[in-house]
Formats: structure tokens, C-alpha cells, sequence
């Protein structure tokens, strides 16, 4: 133990004190320091004013910040700072105490997109970049990364977090958390657990299975926890089978720390939960960002027995231990000038590799720059492009890049006609908005401007080729909406099917970029574009980046970390999403909702699990993305040894004609025994290196019998059943390139867990039997 007897400095008069231990220091501590451990500054000024940049003077010397620890004078125990966020380090650009100075932080691309890239090594290297850049500018711990699951396509803070799938979402937090913290600057994974929507969060209880928790919500922080090691971890705002997050012991105490072996501390989302000294019992370290109604709360909770003293000591040393080892505790000076050139390159090879073609008929992409005649752009969101989502998800960049200075920037021709046009229809309809002083919610998403087909015939004769960017966005406290969000609206599918007749009447070509944060749907329109872009929200460097690909600078290698159904209705969660309120709103804020809950009735059953066991057609496929080459998997070998472990090879080759990456995805098919399986589920990923053509590289992968396991109700253990596995070898699950059987003998009980989280009321759940699959 001796981990937990961490040396302790300080400084008092200008020297260096050292303590022997964390529990020495306790033993100094009163009752009242105690309390001012585990609740975060009082938040001094509630909101900002004059934009969406931070959250008052809460940051102290951080403006901006989320948070920050409370000053002990007495022992002279420094200030922790805590700053957003998924996509940069969200603090305030200019300070008063040094107007003349800026502190504008990198606006990476959104996690969405970042998992699109399917690279760990990438994302460690994002992850030292965000490390860096916090560190630079006072932050100790930042609240990122996010990685709950995308149950449904409207949940509002999708676009922060990575994907459908928990492998995917466990190994991208993973390498992320590495990164950030090998600068000596801690994070907080969130939001543990089931984080799934905005709608009523605080107060919505999610009823969900215990085999759906292990297998879906909880195993990609099992995979961060058991990596990367996170300081903290975030516990969500909802409640779990009728108990909040934050006030749940067999989440925070016999899951996270008895099973995972976390020893960081958790800390509260802000303002999460009611009863706090259930808080504390239930190993929720830390409450933020700290009210002056907590104020002898504890103190008091302590005196009359409803809160035990050693349960106060353990969280206080929980945060102790984490502490100093931060860079306030070690008395690190920021410079304030963190290197942001070294950042922006970083942002735009992200956005680049997380960039996906959905389609491209014929030579459609990539554009030439000797084309004769200008490319036409259409749509506000050529002109003005959405970097990243609102909310706790912004960042407050120096300067965000435009798809219309990407491509002009890197000597395309644009029509300057309609650039001008574009640019006055939009500074007009910016000056009829009304203004508000700060909003969390949505930016409004400007209206399209509407063309006659007699102007668009004119346009597609002077240009060479139609770009239409679609854009969406959505952020913190609300969820997203089916019509004109999930669905076009009339305006936008008016205006993308005239284009592509326009243009295809002159034997042109006709191309959609899409940039959003999450799914919408494609299937309707689809058909009427020779190329479709991904490029989610891509961050400060977003125009350059998409610029690249679509000039063929740099070949897309992206691939989907989520499905795009056909239509909305088509996901299983549609039906109970966002689930059903219970009682009035007995509270004036919207911060808080209303009592609701929601049945997780899909089960085990979300995205891909669904659609591929239930034979659902989809627009676009998890892990598709095409490239401007071809790909070859093959060369390949699968053994598995009696202890179940597999053991994976195979090469992939270049056989196109540019240079290009590939994403080599592993699926297995489970057999059915006492549990139900999916069809197939994603169980390893690799990236290739850059391959030039005819270029290959040998890929491996080793799968230990826990991380193809299932759970077990009944056993409350992870069991790998006897019986016939098919191991899928491809680049999506629906492009397979080999399939080889192996035999499990028996059956393998790989993991013993607690019974925790059990639902208190029966779920009708979806089951193969239930839907006569077979």
C-alpha cells in the first residue's frame, strides 16, 4: 500500500515543508478543512456574460475554468483548477488582470470525429497536445474525455462522445487519457454511467439491465479505467435502476474500485445528486463545483451520525493523493504561452484521418486544382463552417477555418459570384437574429437560402463542380429533434435535389459535405450526390484539413463509429427515447428537468448489435469509409490456445494507386447457449501505417478470453461459453474479407464480479425469440 503513503509538499514562507503521508496530513485536518476538501469554490458569478465563454470567475486564476478546488490558508494547500473539455481546453481567452494577453486555446475536432479515425496513436498524440496546452495555462485536471455510448442519434452531447460501440470508445479514451496525462495533468472520464441524453438528465432514471450495463454502458470505462489510469472519473447526472449515479456505492465502490481497481477520485458532475452525505458514503470524493448550501453540510452530516468520519477520511484522501501530484501541488508556473502552432498541425492531421467518404462515383473526388472553370458553393455552412458543439463541448479558438478558405487557401478556384452572394445573405439574416447575452443550447442554424432553378441552371454553366455543405450542431442541455435536425429540411432537400439536376444537366458533377456532430439521415438524398463527405465538425483547422481531401492531398481513411440507419424510427431506441416524464416540474430551473425515466427495452441490443442481428437495413454501416485506393486483407492465420486466448494475423496491401490508410476491424460471432448473442460484435481495430502502392503491412492482434466473453446474470461473472466462434476478419462489418471457425470445448467462467446495479422492476427486453430471429 504504499501507493496510497505519497510525499506531500507545500509551500509555506517561500521553503519547502514536507509531510510524511496523506493520513498524517488528515490527522491535521478539522472537521471543517475536511468539508472544504470534498466541495469544490463556490460558484461566485452563475454564468457568463457576452458569449458562451466559460462559466464566470470560477477558474480563479484560470478564468473560465469549470472549477477549482478551496484554498486552505492554514496549511497553505494550493488551488486545483478544472477546465472543459471534449474538444479543447475550454477557458476564457482574455483575462482582466492582462488585457493585452490572449489565452485562446486549439478547438480540436469533436470526439465524434475523432473516433472516426480508428487511431489510438493519434489519439495519444491529441491527448499530449490537450495535456500540454492545460498545463500552459494553469489547468491541473481536465474534464474530458467523454465516453458514453451512443444509444440513440438525438442525444445532444453525442458529438462528445466517441461511439455505438464501448471497444471503440474504451481504446479511444484510453489513448487519449495516456497522452493528456503523460504531461503530468490529470483528466476526469465521464460520465459514469449511461449518460445518454439530455432530456430531463438530472432527474431521469435509467432502468437497464445488468447484462446491457457490463456489456455496453459500463465496459468502455472499464477499458479507460484498466489502461490508462484516469485521476478521476465523473460521475453522471441520472439515476441507475432508481439510485443517482453519484450516490450509487456498487457503481463508484464495488465496481469502480473493488472490480477496475480505480484509485483516483470521483468527483460529482455539476450540481449531480441529492442526498450528500449518501454522496459520500457511496465514494463520491468530491462534490462540484461547490454551493454555499453545502457550507457545514458535512460538518453537521459527521456530528449526528448520518455520516461516518472514516468515510469523510477516505474521500479526503482520495483527492489528496491525486492532488499532488498535480501542477499547482508541485508549484509548476505556467507560461501561458503554450505552443499553439505545434497544436493547429496536430487539429488538422485529427481531422484529416477522421474525415470519411460515405460515396464517390467514378473520378467525382478528388477535385482537380487545374480545373478551367470555378467551384460553386452552396449552402451557410460552406461559408460559415461549425468548428465543434456548444456547451461544456466549445472552445474559445483564435480562429476557426472555413470550408471556403480551406479551398482557397490551398488554390482552388471558388465562384467569387456566389461567395459574395453567400456572404451578404448571411451577414443579413446574422443582423435580423435577435441577440442573446449566452446560451448553452444549439447555435441557431441559419436558415438556407433559397434559389430559383433558373439561377442554379446560370450557376452550374459558369462552374465546373456543385459543393453543398450541410450543417448541423447541438450541444449541453438539450437533445436533438427528428425534423429539420435528424431529417433535412424542406428548404435543404429542396435545394440539394436542384442542385444535383442542374448540375447533372450539364454533365457535372455534384458533391455534399456534410458538417454535424452526430447521425442524420442520408437515405433520401443520397442517390442524387456523386460524392458525399463526412466531415463532422473538424475543429479550428476544419476547412484546411477537408480541403486536403477533397484537393486528393491527403486520402480519407475514416470509418463510421456509429451506424446511419435508414430512417429514425429504424433504431430500436427510438421507441422509448427520450423516455416519459413522471411528475410536474417541481423546480423553476431547467438545469434540473423533471422526475422521468427511461427502459433501456433494446438491451444488449444498440447500433450495430441491432441491426445486424435483426437484419435491419441501414444507409451506411458501422466501421464503412472508402478511400481514393483499394485495399487488400489477406495472408491470414487465427489459432486460439486452450486457454482461449486468440491469437490474430493477417496483412493488408495498398493495390490502389495513392498512397492511403486502412482500418483492419475484427468481428466474432458468438454462439448461443445459455445467452443470447449478437451476430457479430467488434472485438480489435488497427490502423495501417501510410502504405504507398503495393505496399503492405503485417497486422496482429491478440484477444484474451475476457474481451470476448458475455455476462452472465445469473453467474454475475464474465463467461465464454462452449461452442463454434466465427472470427470475422474486414474494413466495416459489412465488408468482410475472411471468416475462420474456432472451438471453444468448454465453457470458460473468465472473470467473477459483485451483483451490483440490479434493476428493482422486471424489462421487457428485446430478444431474438421475442422477434422470431433464430
Amino acid at each position: 500500500m504504499k501507493k496510497y503513503l505519497l510525499i506531500i509538499l507545500f509551500i509555506v514562507a517561500g521553503n519547502l515543508h514536507a509531510q510524511k503521508s496523506t493520513k498524517e496530513l488528515i490527522q491535521k485536518l478539522s472537521l471543517e478543512e475536511k468539508e472544504r476538501i470534498v466541495i469544490g469554490s463556490e460558484m461566485e458569478i452563475p454564468w457568463s456574460e457576452g458569449g458562451d465563454t466559460g462559466v464566470g470567475e470560477v477558474g480563479g486564476n484560470v478564468p473560465g475554468a469549470a472549477g477549482k478546488s478551496l484554498l486552505n490558508e492554514r496549511l497553505n494547500l494550493p488551488v486545483v483548477v478544472f477546465a472543459d473539455g471534449p474538444a479543447g481546453v475550454r477557458i476564457n481567452p482574455i483575462r482582466k488582470d492582462n488585457p493585452n494577453k490572449t489565452y485562446y486555446a486549439t478547438a480540436f475536432p469533436v470526439a465524434t470525429m475523432l473516433a472516426s479515425s480508428f487511431n489510438t496513436e493519434l489519439m495519444e498524440e491529441v491527448g499530449k497536445a490537450f495535456g500540454h496546452e492545460a498545463k500552459e495555462y494553469g489547468v491541473d485536471v481536465l474534464l474530458a474525455p467523454a465516453l458514453n455510448i451512443h444509444r440513440n442519434p438525438l442525444g445532444g452531447r453525442n458529438f462528445e462522445y466517441y461511439s455505438e460501440d464501448p471497444l471503440v470508445s474504451g481504446k479511444m479514451a484510453s489513448a487519449f487519457t495516456n497522452g493528456v496525462q503523460s504531461l503530468g495533468v490529470g483528466v476526469s472520464i465521464k460520465h459514469l454511467a449511461v449518460n445518454n441524453q439530455e432530456t430531463n438528465r438530472s432527474r431521469i432514471n435509467a432502468i437497464v439491465s445488468e447484462r446491457a450495463l457490463r456489456e455496453i454502458y459500463l465496459k468502455g470505462f472499464e477499458i479507460a479505467v484498466k489502461e490508462s489510469h484516469p485521476w478521476t472519473v465523473m460521475s453522471a447526472y441520472n439515476k441507475i435502476n432508481g439510485e443517482y449515479a453519484s450516490e450509487s456505492a456498487d457503481l463508484l465502490k464495488n465496481i469502480l474500485r473493488d472490480e477496475w481497481g480505480f484509485n483516483g477520485f470521483v468527483m460529482t458532475d455539476w450540481f449531480a445528486g441529492e442526498d450528500v452525505p449518501k454522496q459520500i458514503r457511496s465514494g463520491n470524493d468530491l462534490l462540484m463545483p461547490g454551493t454555499p448550501k453545502h457550507k457545514g453540510m458535512i460538518v453537521e452530516a459527521v456530528k449526528n451520525g448520518e455520516l461516518k468520519k472514516e468515510d469523510l477520511d477516505n474521500c479526503v484522501e482520495a483527492i489528496l493523493n491525486i492532488y499532488q501530484k498535480t501542477p499547482s501541488f508541485l508549484s509548476y508556473e505556467p507560461t501561458g504561452a503554450p505552443d499553439l502552432d505545434r497544436s493547429k498541425l496536430i487539429a488538422k492531421k485529427a481531422a484529416k484521418e477522421g474525415a470519411i467518404l460515405l460515396k464517390n462515383e467514378g473520378t467525382t473526388l478528388p477535385l482537380s486544382v487545374s480545373e478551367p472553370k470555378d467551384v460553386a458553393l452552396f449552402g451557410v455552412g460552406s461559408y460559415k463552417t461549425i468548428a465543434v458543439g456548444t456547451g461544456s463541448g466549445n472552445v474559445n479558438m483564435a480562429y476557426s477555418v472555413s470550408l471556403l478558405e480551406g479551398l482557397e487557401g490551398n488554390d482552388l478556384k471558388v465562384s467569387q459570384e456566389l461567395k459574395e452572394v453567400y456572404q451578404n445573405y448571411i451577414a443579413r439574416t446574422l443582423d435580423s437574429m435577435p441577440k442573446k447575452a449566452w446560451s448553452f443550447g444549439p447555435d441557431k442554424i441559419l436558415p438556407e437560402k433559397l434559389w430559383s432553378r433558373t439561377e442554379l441552371d446560370s450557376i452550374s454553366k459558369k462552374t465546373s463542380v456543385g459543393i453543398l455543405t450541410i450543417n448541423r450542431t447541438s450541444g449541453e442541455f438539450y437533445d436533438r429533434k427528428q425534423a429539420y435536425d435528424f431529417y433535412l429540411s424542406k428548404e435543404e432537400d429542396t435545394l440539394l435535389k436542384s442542385l444535383a439536376e442542374a448540375y447533372h444537366s450539364q454533365n457535372k458533377k455534384f458533391i455534399v459535405v456534410l458538417n454535424i456532430g452526430g447521425v442524420i439521415e442520408t437515405t433520401s438524398w443520397k442517390s442524387y450526390a456523386d460524392s458525399i463527405l463526412l466531415m463532422w465538425q473538424g475543429g479550428q483547422e476544419g476547412g484546411n484539413a477537408i480541403a486536403n481531401i477533397l484537393i486528393g492531398e491527403t486520402s480519407p481513411s475514416g470509418k463510421l463509429p456509429m451506424t446511419f440507419p435508414n430512417r429514425y424510427m429504424d433504431h430500436y431506441s427510438s421507441k422509448n427515447f427520450p423516455g416519459r416524464e413522471l411528475v410536474d416540474n417541481p423546480f423553476p430551473s431547467a438545469l434540473v428537468g423533471v422526475e422521468s425515466e427511461v427502459v433501456y427495452e433494446e438491451d444488449i441490443y444498440i447500433g450495430y448489435r441491432y441491426f445486424e442481428t435483426f437484419n435491419v437495413p441501414v444507409s451506411y454501416p458501422f466501421g464503412f469509409g472508402m478511400s481514393y485506393t483499394t485495399f487488400e486483407i489477406a495472408n491470414n492465420s487465427i489459432n486460439v490456445n486452450k486457454d482461449g486466448v486468440l491469437e490474430i494475423s493477417c496483412s493488408v496491401k495498398n493495390i490502389g494507386n495513392v498512397k492511403g490508410k486502412e482500418v483492419v476491424q475484427v468481428y466474432i460471432a458468438s454462439p448461443d447457449g445459455n445467452l443470447e448473442k449478437p451476430s457479430k460484435e467488434l472485438r480489435a481495430f488497427s490502423k495501417s501505417k501510410l502504405l504507398s502502392p503495393n505496399e503492405y503491412q503485417n497486422i496482429y492482434f491478440q484477444i484474451e478470453p475476457k474481451d470476448y466473453a458475455s455476462f452472465s446474470t445469473e453467474k454475475s461473472a464474465w463467461v465464454l461459453e462452449a461452442g463454434t466462434y466465427k472470427i470475422m476478419v474486414g474494413n466495416s462489418i459489412s465488408n468482410i474479407s475472411f471468416t475462420e471457425s474456432i472451438e471453444i470445448p468448454n465453457t470458460l467462467e473468465v472473470l467473477k464480479t459483485t451483483k451490483s446495479l440490479v434493476p428493482n422492476r422486471e424489462i421487457s427486453k428485446l430478444t431474438k425469440k421475442s422477434m422470431n430471429i433464430e
